[in-house]
């Protein structure tokens, strides 16, 4: 058993812009996290992943970074930085960062030079391309809609840019450019960060010759992907004790475990995006389709099974540029208390690293602005742009935006249900509040003891307590039914029994395994209920057939 720290602990993502803000700009900042670190505390995590703080002109909030080794004004001072690191340290909790290395801001000063002239020392930081035939060098369009190439007037060629077009792509090509990425990173790491989270770190190489889409042009997975992350490994993250996650758009779980392979000398782990696709039609993800449980478990089944021994999962439902989970995957009007609990329980039971994304362990929904002009998003107010120029209705757009715009998961933490703004600021937020504040909030969450706060915090102390939990192997059961999610975890004599009802109708589940048939009466009823999100759960029952609620959850520890 290949036992690792990061295995072992529980992920919290902060969006810094809507955390806590300290000073009443609107825009949360690195003196009101420090200001939350014992709610952390109390929470239980062991690592808080932060999102870029870095200087910014925020064109996509924070990952279009101008400046790598200094801190957003808006979130404060490197001294502010430094003392949240230590306050993180001190109560024995570590801090990862995001790493945003495939693009950087069209006014970070390598970008400022590269555009001045087709020879300048920095023109190759970037990919610079003439065109073809007065056109683009190819088809490719950005994830913001739109082409991929920007022309620029000053030198008459165009640039690439996955993203918006004041993110230009960094040319990993260039030796040089890759020495400074690694510079930087060491820098922080030797500033005592115990890891990264890497944006997009799949997208850094691009093919040769930059072929068009239907030719096989892509620069997801390009060919020089893992020669140049074996190098950073090599160059930087070998020589620290860290954790390290990387973002990989499409991949399998054949390519991630090449990403993070025990012995690929690569990553720890990675972010896997095919369960948040599972809801996309084939027109992307706006414009969607009912899901699937009997989908769901197998994509989950997939990965659980696939990497077993072989690279390590990061467990997530949502962040900052998904829906909340309890909107997308659980009932947040009459079921919200127990619909929460039952998917945290699922996130918390699963082999791999668990991440919570800030107010998922209170409750927070999606939100409902009633025009567009109350998005912030630039990925939102963009599809809405294209979307009305296709012909598709401002009342569709909104539906649209409301099931899966990012603005969701960036609306303010929501701290109290008395104060203006939730609590959050005693500005102007720079995004509006989630209405529902006044009924869904820390302050509420902390004293109730039967709160979705206090269900997660147990949870993280379970996986503390059971190394079943962490390190065991997972085992589906009942692959074809379509209410219930149920399998086991097992390590050793141990073994867990995970018990899901995924709707708001009552559900029947039965283990028929050979192995449950090979259990003997007294062993079956003699089950340790570690935890359940109901009250009331008999004692003594036995665990191969049981009758569950709306959205019950139920675990079980089994003893041969």
């Amino acid at each position: 058993m290949d036992k690792k720290w990061w295995k072992e602990s529980v992920v919290y993502q902060i969006y810094p812009r809507s955390f806590m803000d300290s000073n009443g700009d609107g825009i949360g900042d690195l003196r009101g996290i420090i200001s939350k670190l014992d709610y952390l505390k109390t929470l239980g995590v062991d690592v808080v992943w932060l999102c870029p703080v870095y200087q910014s002109p925020n064109d996509d909030n924070g990952y279009d970074i101008s400046d790598y080794q200094s801190i957003m004004n808006s979130f404060g001072t490197m001294q502010d930085w430094e003392e949240l690191l230590n306050g993180l340290h001190a109560r024995g909790m570590k801090l990862i960062m995001d790493l945003v290395v495939n693009h950087s801001s069209d006014e970070h000063h390598w970008f400022v030079e590269s555009r001045k002239s087709k020879d300048n020392p920095y023109r190759d930081y970037y990919i610079w391309h003439p065109g073809k035939d007065g056109e683009a060098p190819n088809d490719w369009g950005s994830f913001f809609s739109g082409p991929a190439w920007e022309f620029d007037e000053s030198t008459g060629e165009y640039y690439l840019h996955m993203f918006s077009k004041k993110q230009p792509d960094l040319n990993w090509e260039n030796p040089k450019v890759r020495r400074e990425v690694y510079d930087m990173m060491t820098w922080w790491l030797d500033k005592g960060i115990d890891g990264f989270r890497m944006d997009v770190i799949n997208m850094i190489s691009k093919p040769p010759g930059l072929p068009n889409s239907e030719d096989g042009g892509t620069c997801i997975n390009g060919p020089r992907v893992h020669e140049f992350l074996q190098e950073m490994n090599r160059e930087v993250l070998s020589k620290y004790d860290i954790m390290t996650v990387g973002e990989t758009l499409d991949v399998t779980p054949e390519d991630a475990t090449l990403f993070a392979g025990t012995d690929r000398g690569e990553l720890s782990m990675v972010f896997q995006f095919e369960l948040m696709g599972i809801d996309s039609g084939s027109d992307g993800k706006w414009w969607g389709k009912p899901w699937k449980l009997v989908d769901f478990k197998q994509i989950f089944s997939k990965w659980q099974t696939e990497l077993e021994g072989k690279a390590w999962n990061s467990i997530y439902l949502n962040n900052h540029d998904q829906p909340r989970l309890l909107s997308r995957f659980g009932n947040d009007r009459e079921y919200r208390n127990v619909s929460a609990k039952m998917l945290a329980t699922l996130l918390h039971t699963l082999q791999g690293t668990p991440y919570i994304y800030q107010g998922e362990e209170i409750g927070m929904t999606n939100v409902r602005f009633e025009t567009i002009d109350e998005y912030r998003d630039i990925e939102t107010i963009n599809m809405y742009k294209e979307y009305l120029e296709k012909g598709r209705t401002p009342e569709e757009i909104m539906e649209a935006i409301y099931a899966k715009g990012r603005d969701n998961a960036r609306t303010p933490m929501q701290w109290d249900g008395r104060s203006p703004h939730a609590g959050f600021t005693t500005g102007t937020p720079w995004l509006a509040v989630n209405p529902n504040y006044r009924d869904i909030n820390v302050e509420q969450a902390l004293t109730d003891e039967n709160s979705i706060f206090h269900y997660y915090r147990r949870l993280i102390e379970l996986r503390k307590q059971h190394e079943v939990i962490v390190y065991g192997r997972y085992e589906l059961l009942n692959a074809d039914d379509n209410q219930v999610y149920a399998y086991t975890r097992t390590l050793g004599q141990e073994q867990l029994l995970v018990v899901l009802n995924f709707y708001d109708q009552p559900a029947r589940f039965n283990w028929t395994t050979p192995e449950a048939e090979a259990l003997s009466p007294e062993k079956a009823q003699a089950a340790e209920l570690l935890i359940a999100n109901y009250d009331g759960v008999p004692a003594g029952a036995d665990v191969r057939s049981m009758d569950l609620r709306p959205y019950e959850a139920r675990v079980y520890k089994l003893t041969n």
